[in-house]
């Protein structure tokens, strides 16, 4: 079976094709942007644009894959509020590009689009935690174009017979992530405290937020059964089904270091609307694929703050 993994030059990309050889030992189309580096062995690499509607249908139309994957999208919450343009022109006029290329393409793939647990927004108290059925309300640029994109999807499904799965995936972290996310800043500012390149003082937004935390190897679990096993025109919410605030995590980095390290909240780190409570119900997916997280989030932060210390 051939796979189509678009936008692979990002941070989930490599995770996930490691995870579609190691357990599906699938051939590997692999899309990065003009300029960027995959380096992963034994699979076959394309620079596509999904701005460009002909380049990905002349794509499909070589390779004709049996699944596809769209990782490609601006998901950093700071990067989209200051960007809004250019996060409509990727994550929802590329996701419909694709979207069209299969159509034209005229053959039935199997495409997992990936979504955002940002597209449910501020929640009522009850909703909690939050099923595939509650109602969409995002509270920022981001979440609002992932929404777009999964309704778009519904009437390509219902219009055109696509074979398409909708995947909302929560917070998820990991080695490797970009510190434009919130647990690999702490991690690094971590290591860099311990190596004394910065003052002792960690630099924080708003601790009281609770989020649902993922280990990426556990996300990209989740993908590879979604695209055997998911149903066609469904929403599947990805997540621990834990919640745990941002103090909390804080607070395990500090019983990692033995350095003494102070709090500074930073008022440029607040986000003009936040959430106070995030936490997935992944029941779906469990019922219906099998899938379950295997990696503690301790277990996540201790590697993270190891691959910064590393790194610096």
């Amino acid at each position: 079976m051939k796979t189509l993994v678009i936008g692979a030059g990002g941070f989930v990309g490599p995770y996930l094709i490691e995870s579609l050889k190691k357990q599906m030992s699938w051939d590997i189309v692999a899309t990065i942007l003009p300029g960027e580096k995959l380096n992963c062995q034994e699979i076959e690499v394309e620079e596509l644009d999904i701005s460009n509607p002909m380049a990905i249908l002349s794509l499909l139309l070589k390779e004709r894959p049996k699944y596809i994957v769209n990782l490609a999208a601006h998901n950093s919450i700071w990067f989209t509020w200051d960007n809004p343009g250019l996060t409509v022109d990727t994550n929802i006029k590329g996701s419909i590009n694709i979207l069209d290329a299969v159509r034209q393409a005229n053959y039935e793939p199997r495409i997992l689009l990936i979504g955002s647990g940002e597209e449910y927004g501020k929640v009522s108290p009850e909703d909690i935690p939050i099923s595939e059925d509650v109602n969409l309300n995002p509270c920022n640029i981001y979440g609002a174009t992932k929404a777009c994109q999964d309704l778009m999807a519904e009437i390509y499904v219902r219009a055109y017979k696509m074979q398409v799965i909708l995947a909302r995936a929560f917070n998820y972290i990991g080695p490797g992530q970009s510190t434009l996310f919130v647990i690999s800043d702490f991690a690094k500012q971590i290591a860099e405290i311990e190596q004394q390149q910065r003052e002792p003082v960690i630099q924080v937004g708003n601790l009281d937020s609770k989020r649902d935390f993922l280990d990426v190897r556990d996300l990209v679990r989740a993908y590879t059964f979604l695209l055997e096993q998911g149903m066609s025109g469904e929403v599947y919410n990805i997540g621990s089904g834990q919640v745990i605030s941002i103090r909390e995590i804080l607070n395990l980095f500090f019983e990692k270091t033995a350095c003494k390290v102070d709090i500074q909240v930073k008022a440029e780190r607040l986000r003009p609307i936040d959430v106070p409570v995030v936490q997935a119900d992944v029941r779906k997916i469990i019922r219906e694929t099998g899938w379950k997280p295997q990696i503690t989030l301790e277990q996540s932060i201790e590697d993270m703050l190891e691959y910064w210390r590393k790194m610096i």
